[in-house]
C-alpha cells in the first residue's frame, strides 16, 4: 500500500466515511471505492461488501479483486433512559452496537440503571445529537414520550444520514408528533423516515418484548429487508394499531 493511499484510507476512517479498499489480484494494484475512479460493476460490488460488512473476492472483466470494507462502528443512540432502554441497551450491545443513552434527567440516566458499558449523555437532546453527529451506521430511537425531549432530538436526527429513526408511541401520539415537526420546518420526506409506532409488529407488550421488536426492525433496516412489517413502520397513520405507551 502506498503512503498516499494509506493516508487517504485513514482520513476516510477518521471521518467515519464507509470506504472499501480494492486490491487487484495478483498484481496488488489498489484503489479506494470512494475516491478513485473504478468501473461501475466494481463500485457496485464494493457497495454490496460495505452493506454486508464482509470482505469478498469478485471476478469482473477477467480480473479478480479483493474487496475489504472499512465501515464506521455501528452505533445506537437511545433518547430516554426508560425501562425499554434498560432492556434494549444490552441486547444492542450483543449485536455489536456502541450504545449511547441521552437523557438530561439525572435520576433516570445512571450507570446503576443502564450498566457500566453504555455511554450516558446528560445534555439536552438536540445538543447531544449535534455532538454525536449520527452517520450512516447510526440508529436512533426516542422513548421518552415527552415532546420537550424527543422533538429536539428528532429535529437534528431527521436531517442526518442515520440509517434508522424510530419513535415510541401510538398512531395518535405519532400524528401529533408529525404536526409539531412540520411546524418546526421538517419536510414530508424527512418525516417519512420515522418508524412509528416503533418496532416490528410482533404483539410486544412488556419492555423486553418491545426492545426485541425495536432491535429486529433496526436489523431489518440495516440489512435492507423490505418486509411488509418494516415498511409499515414508516411514518404513516395507516401503520399498525396502537401499542401501549410504556415508559
Amino acid at each position: 500500500m502506498t503512503p498516499d493511499l494509506l493516508a487517504r484510507l485513514n482520513a476516510a476512517r477518521a471521518a467515519k466515511r464507509p470506504v472499501a479498499l480494492l486490491t487487484r489480484l495478483p498484481d496488488g494494484a489498489q484503489r479506494l471505492s470512494i475516491d478513485d475512479a473504478v468501473p461501475e460493476a466494481l463500485a457496485a460490488a464494493a457497495a454490496a461488501a460495505l452493506r454486508a460488512d464482509k470482505a469478498r473476492n469478485v471476478a469482473l472483466d477477467g480480473e479478480t479483486w479483493f474487496i475489504h470494507p472499512h465501515n464506521p462502528p455501528l452505533r445506537l443512540v437511545v433518547v430516554g433512559a426508560v425501562h425499554i432502554a434498560q432492556a434494549l441497551v444490552p441486547m444492542a450491545a450483543t449485536l455489536g452496537y456502541a450504545v449511547t443513552v441521552v437523557d438530561p434527567r439525572r435520576a433516570f440516566a445512571t450507570e446503576e440503571r443502564l450498566g457500566a458499558e453504555v455511554a450516558i449523555s446528560g445534555d439536552w437532546p438536540d445538543e447531544a445529537m449535534t455532538a454525536l453527529a449520527p452517520d450512516t451506521r447510526t440508529a436512533v430511537v426516542t422513548l421518552t414520550h415527552d415532546p420537550k425531549l424527543d422533538d429536539p432530538a428528532l429535529e437534528v436526527t431527521l436531517r442526518s444520514p442515520a440509517f434508522y429513526i424510530g419513535c415510541l408511541g401510538s398512531r395518535k401520539t405519532h400524528a401529533k408528533r408529525l404536526e409539531r415537526l412540520r411546524e418546526a420546518g421538517l419536510t414530508e420526506a424527512e418525516l417519512a423516515r420515522i418508524h412509528a409506532p416503533v418496532g416490528l409488529d410482533i404483539g410486544a407488550i412488556t419492555a423486553a418484548e418491545i426492545a426485541v421488536s425495536i432491535l429486529a426492525q433496526i436489523v431489518a433496516a440495516r440489512r435492507g429487508a423490505a418486509s411488509e412489517n418494516l415498511l409499515r413502520g414508516a411514518a404513516s397513520e395507516t401503520a399498525r394499531g396502537p401499542k401501549p405507551d410504556k415508559t
